[in-house]
């Protein structure tokens, strides 16, 4: 068991996934407010670097024509973000974003509306430990700021890599402590002080951002949790800090 898979958003009544289940329904309505004001908007730019190490593999379109090549799966989508930039940047005809939170998917369902892109964004309640897709199902599988939040972080990881196709791309980043100067320095005060009290003022849950620096300090980072995602059955697993220092994006082949 890894570290941060001991640690809950509310104390020790049931279980983490209970917990973050609950945690994300609780601080959906500003979930993308505070992404952005914490990160001070430089969370796109992760992102955008997640789906631009996928361009030299999609496009103008993926090897081989079987159907499960064109579909992409997006991990804990949240309020989708993450999928609606993959459809746009990838030209992918189908965008399957799964959560354990309805009231962060509603939220994208909306946005995906407004947007006329229902027909090839779509939303499953899907838990990422055993999910009910088939086995080589998806041409890649993405994932931003989750692997913090899952109970059981090697199940999730296996299950990533079953649903891949073969030859399929894992491009997934993730928040991490500076390990540079003056990040390093800067993100002790950041952590203790700014982002608990901004938290609590935009989300309303005083315990949803102590948790979030917590765990970004326990969960396993750079070379470990490579060997991390090799064990779960990946190749050419690779890892690179992205600007500031707080994300990594780490990127893998079946």
């Amino acid at each position: 068991m890894y570290e941060q898979e001991q640690i809950k958003p509310y104390g020790k009544e049931g279980t983490k996934r209970e917990q973050v289940e609950q945690m994300f329904n609780n601080i959906a309505h500003s979930y993308d407010v505070l992404n952005h004001t914490l990160s001070l908007g430089v969370d796109k730019v992760w992102r955008n670097a997640a789906i631009n190490y996928l361009k030299p593999f999609f496009l103008p379109s993926p090897i081989g024509s079987e159907a499960g090549k064109r579909v992409i799966l997006d991990i804990a989508t949240g309020t989708g973000d993450f999928a609606i930039l993959a459809h746009k940047k990838l030209g992918f005809p189908q965008v399957v974003g799964c959560d354990i939170s309805e009231g962060m998917m509603n939220i994208g369902r909306q946005k995906v509306e407004k947007l006329g892109l229902s027909d090839k964004i779509t939303f499953k309640n899907e838990d990422c430990s055993c999910l009910s897709f088939s086995d080589n199902s998806f041409g890649a599988v993405i994932s931003a700021f989750a692997l913090r939040n899952f109970q059981n972080l090697d199940q999730c990881l296996k299950e990533m890599h079953r649903v891949l196709n073969d030859g399929g791309h894992l491009s997934v980043i993730d928040l991490c402590t500076p390990v540079s100067f003056p990040m390093k320095q800067l993100f002790y005060i950041y952590k203790k002080a700014v982002m608990p009290l901004m938290g609590k003022l935009i989300s309303k849950d005083n315990l949803a951002y102590t948790y979030l620096p917590d765990t970004m300090e326990a969960i396993p980072q750079g070379e470990r949790m490579q060997r991390i995602i090799q064990q779960a059955g990946f190749r050419n697993v690779n890892f690179r800090r992205l600007p500031f220092g707080m994300c990594i994006l780490y990127t893998a082949k079946k």
